[in-house]
């Protein structure tokens, strides 16, 4: 660890060291996030991110296997049905291989991209439309220290493929915090199915935090509800998109 490095996990004066911010999203997220937006840093959430990505990624590899999991999902496409047995093999053969390697590359590449996707739009909705004077550093560091929240989905996911027959592992929705659990993804509505998957407690409990982070970095200029607003608008959009997709192209 390079000195740099190290002076950054120790607390500055009056604030949090990187490592009570861990357990602070957890126990205490409005000192939190009031201690980040004042300090906003991003490094330490990123790549623990990134080794939650790869940690998922070699376990569904070494106990499940890319090939049983993309096998399943041509099984319940009715569009991979569809083509002649040699084109649908081929297909798969393809997933596969790009799968296996986008496993492990994916996560180095989406965890900050994402994040900064994340971090525009929220600007654009928190200080272009509401007119909340926060920075764009700011944003992005709520949204990296509130991807911490995806260790804990990444900790149960590894303990599901553990415990659960791998035929039984679905790659979609591997945690029950949904009503898309109780329902039969091979024969229920893709659009219906994929919707209910994202009526998440997860999800809820990180919108929630986003906008307690937001919050924090507008101070008096936006009250909760219009952080919680300013989340919840681009998550409609993307869960209705992401539903109707997977109903088109089931």
């Amino acid at each position: 660890m390079t000195p740099e490095n190290a002076q950054a996990l120790e607390p500055k004066p009056g604030g949090m060291s990187e490592l009570s911010r861990v357990a602070g999203i957890f126990f205490e997220p409005g000192k939190t996030y009031a201690d980040i937006a004042a300090r906003p840093t991003f490094l330490l959430p990123i790549v623990l991110m990134i080794l939650a990505g790869l940690a998922s990624s070699y376990t569904i590899s070494q106990k499940i296997g890319w090939e049983r999991i993309f096998r399943h999902q041509a099984e319940t496409s009715s569009r991979m049905q569809q083509m002649p047995p040699d084109q649908r093999e081929q297909a798969i053969s393809m997933q596969v291989k790009f799968g296996t390697v986008g496993a492990y590359v994916g996560p180095v590449i989406a965890v900050p991209l994402v994040a900064l996707i994340e971090a525009a739009l929220f600007l654009g909705i928190v200080a272009g439309i509401m007119s909340a004077p926060v920075r764009f550093k700011q944003i992005f560091a709520v949204v990296c220290w509130t991807g911490i929240v995806y260790l804990v989905t990444s900790i149960l996911t590894i303990i599901v493929i553990f415990v659960k027959n791998p035929d039984d592992f679905n790659m979609q929705n591997p945690l029950a915090f949904n009503p898309a659990a109780f329902m039969d993804a091979d024969t229920s509505s893709k659009f219906l199915y994929s919707l209910a998957s994202s009526i998440d407690l997860l999800s809820f409990w990180t919108m929630f935090l986003l906008a307690t982070g937001l919050k924090a970095a507008a101070g008096k200029k936006l009250s909760f509800g219009g952080a919680l607003f300013a989340v919840l608008l681009p998550w409609g959009v993307y869960v209705l998109g992401k539903s109707a997709l997977a109903g088109v192209f089931s």
